[in-house]
């Protein structure tokens, strides 16, 4: 009875402990099967994006600098090197690259993840089901995210921190003077930040419905989302605490939304 007692609590201990694990290792070893099948294309469609994005980087470029809303009063803008437009064209066209590699990737996985999780429970579910609408609903709400991002990022997120800095350097007695890479690469990174965070609650989601992640489990590993929302603000942002935490900030507000949304429908 004892060792009964003893081996019953330690088989619930370890189920418990386990059901907090954020993803389930056998719908990871799944994941990670299917992401290697599908490696060479993900590659190339970035390879496409960088190709198609660099006559692409050209204009844009050319639209920011005809552009005065961007540029503050008492700024002016200076080119330090010739290879500072190739290298901006060049970071431009990765971005576009890696925008169409998250494009891909979220598409793919829209449409075959119950099939993924199903491979990875060992269970057999029906063909077809439910992909098609699945795989259009992702496309158009990426679109609608991505849109958001960029007008949250259009309307607030730029003006701000370019009037920030604009004026923070006239009160240290500093000249306004920008490289134009750095500029130009601030202002990007900014839309490209913003566009791609606000992808993380239909990120989340698709988990949540995909049955690799229980929503539970969002809330329970909530601080590791704040350290993930710091990061990739960061990563994805100038490197200034405002811009990280202006970049990181909505995409925690968006997935808190989501998750909550998620839970009433369940319920």
């Amino acid at each position: 009875m004892t060792v009964d007692h003893f081996t019953n609590g330690n088989i619930r201990r370890d189920h418990m402990e386990e059901s907090r694990d954020l993803l389930p290792r056998a719908e990871i070893r799944a994941l990670f099967s299917h992401l290697r099948q599908r490696m060479k294309l993900l590659i190339c469609m970035f390879i496409l994006g960088f190709i198609f994005g660099y006559p692409i980087a050209e204009l844009i470029i050319e639209w920011l600098l005809e552009s005065d809303g961007y540029r503050p009063i008492g700024v002016e803008i200076i080119v330090l090197q010739p290879m500072e437009i190739i290298l901006l064209k060049l970071r431009i066209a990765s971005q576009i690259g890696l925008a169409i590699f998250v494009l891909t990737l979220v598409s793919d996985l829209s449409w075959n993840g119950k099939r993924i999780i199903a491979e990875g429970k060992r269970v057999v579910i029906e063909k077809n089901s439910g992909g098609i609408y699945q795989f259009i609903q992702a496309i158009m709400m990426m679109i609608i995210l991505g849109l958001l991002g960029i007008i949250y990022s259009h309307e607030i997120l730029i003006p701000f921190l370019l009037d920030y800095l604009a004026k923070d350097a006239g009160a240290a007695g500093l000249d306004s003077t920008w490289q134009l890479r750095s500029w130009i690469g601030f202002i990007l990174g900014l839309y490209f930040g913003s566009a791609l965070s606000f992808q993380v609650p239909l990120i989340a989601v698709m988990l949540v419905r995909s049955g690799i992640v229980e929503i539970d489990s969002f809330t329970e590993n909530r601080g590791f989302f704040w350290f993930a929302a710091a990061l990739i603000g960061a990563f994805l942002s100038p490197p200034d605490p405002l811009s990280m935490f202006l970049v990181g900030g909505p995409m925690l507000v968006l997935l808190e939304m989501a998750l909550f949304i998620e839970r009433y429908k369940n319920r």
